[in-house]
């Protein structure tokens, strides 16, 4: 299939980028000694799961339970459901156990530890501990830590250990304060983990983890395995953070101009923001891309052009900065191109299917999912 004649807008995946960003990422993990459990949530798709399993992936980590039901069916047995665990939901948690799934889950509080042991069974948990005041967790050095992984423990509970998640690395742009903060994740979960043990409690597995820290720690020692998950495609935020650039970004959106408003140096595009989602990540960055930057049909950037504004279907194309009175000539109605996401997990949970693309080959269709 030529990718020129797919509807518009589509999303589409450069197979070989996405393979080189997946080598790369199983790589840095072989070299810091740890495993690697990637995070699914950003693809929803097992065609590319696949592909990450069989670089060398150990198991997977998802962010809904769907995910985990969708993976497990796919033949994805070894999964970390990286959300604290709403008493609500443990029910359709145990269901995925019966049905042989090893489906670890993850806890912060005294109440949800309760939940778990309530239902009876010898649930396989984690710890999240907070090593940045992102999100969620317990402090490594809070008395809160161990009364958690006492209760989980006494109460039948496989305590597998503690994770954590340095989200604000996502603020961060410089190669020195990524290596402070990945450093300062993998030093909190250690020693939270140190605790646990000497506490008299299990603690094997200690599991860190973000695209940004993964690719920026110098070491992980004491640590037994990394989860990062938007590094298979990248996207316009991580090439602000300076993980990678422009051209490691495997996933983007097909689009084709239907208008113009000349005056104003505008070209009025079929993708607006129910295609791109409204994630503006780059706002805060050094490089504002609007809802996303322009590419040709063969993916190359076009320099200066972004998507400054959104509706619901239209998307306006402008140059950053300053009008363009020439662009209804040099993009006229009908040209196709290619737009590259501000956050690809975002964009990529618009789409039903993926087109994946690579050299000649006619473009193949995978299937993605999406909902709770």
């Amino acid at each position: 299939m030529d990718i020129s004649r797919l509807q518009t807008p589509a999303a589409l995946i450069d197979e070989p980028r996405m393979m080189c960003n997946i080598a790369r990422m199983q790589q840095r993990a072989s070299a810091l000694g740890v495993s690697l459990r990637p995070h699914v949530k950003t693809s929803k798709c097992v065609e590319v799961a696949r592909r990450q399993q069989a670089a060398g992936a150990s198991g997977i980590t998802v962010s809904t339970l769907k995910e985990a039901e969708q993976f497990f069916d796919a033949g994805f047995a070894d999964v970390l459901y990286a959300v604290g665990m709403a008493p609500s939901k443990l029910d359709r948690a145990l269901a995925l156990r019966r049905r042989g799934c090893a489906l670890t889950i993850a806890v912060d509080s005294v109440a949800a530890a309760q939940a778990v042991i309530a239902t009876g069974h010898a649930f396989d948990a984690l710890i999240e501990v907070d090593c940045d005041g992102h999100r969620s967790g317990v402090q490594p050095d809070d008395s809160l830590l161990i009364e958690i992984g006492r209760t989980l423990h006494d109460g039948g509970v496989i305590l597998k250990g503690v994770m954590t998640h340095a989200g604000s690395s996502y603020d961060l742009d410089t190669p020195e304060a990524l290596q402070r903060l990945a450093e300062q994740e993998r030093s909190r979960s250690v020693r939270a983990a140190q605790r646990l043990r000497a506490a008299g409690l299990p603690c094997p597995v200690v599991s860190v983890g973000s695209t940004p820290t993964a690719l920026s720690a110098e070491n992980l020692a004491g640590v037994t395995e990394l989860r990062a998950g938007v590094y298979v495609f990248f996207d316009l935020v991580m090439a602000n953070v300076g993980v990678c650039g422009l051209d490691n970004l495997a996933l983007s959106v097909l689009t084709t101009v239907i208008g113009h408003q000349p005056e104003k140096g505008w070209a009025i595009v079929d993708a607006g923001w129910m295609a791109m989602s409204r994630d503006r990540g780059t706002q805060r960055q050094k490089i504002d891309y609007g809802y996303g930057a322009v590419c040709d049909l063969a993916g190359a950037p076009l320099d200066g052009l972004i998507m400054t504004g959104a509706n619901q279907e239209h998307g306006i194309v402008s140059r950053r900065g300053t009008a363009d009175p020439d662009i209804a000539q040099r993009l006229p109605v009908g040209t196709q191109l290619r737009i590259l996401p501000n956050h690809a997990c975002a964009t990529g949970t618009q789409f039903s299917e993926y087109h994946a693309v690579s050299g000649a080959r006619p473009a193949q269709q995978w299937r993605r999912f999406d909902g709770w």
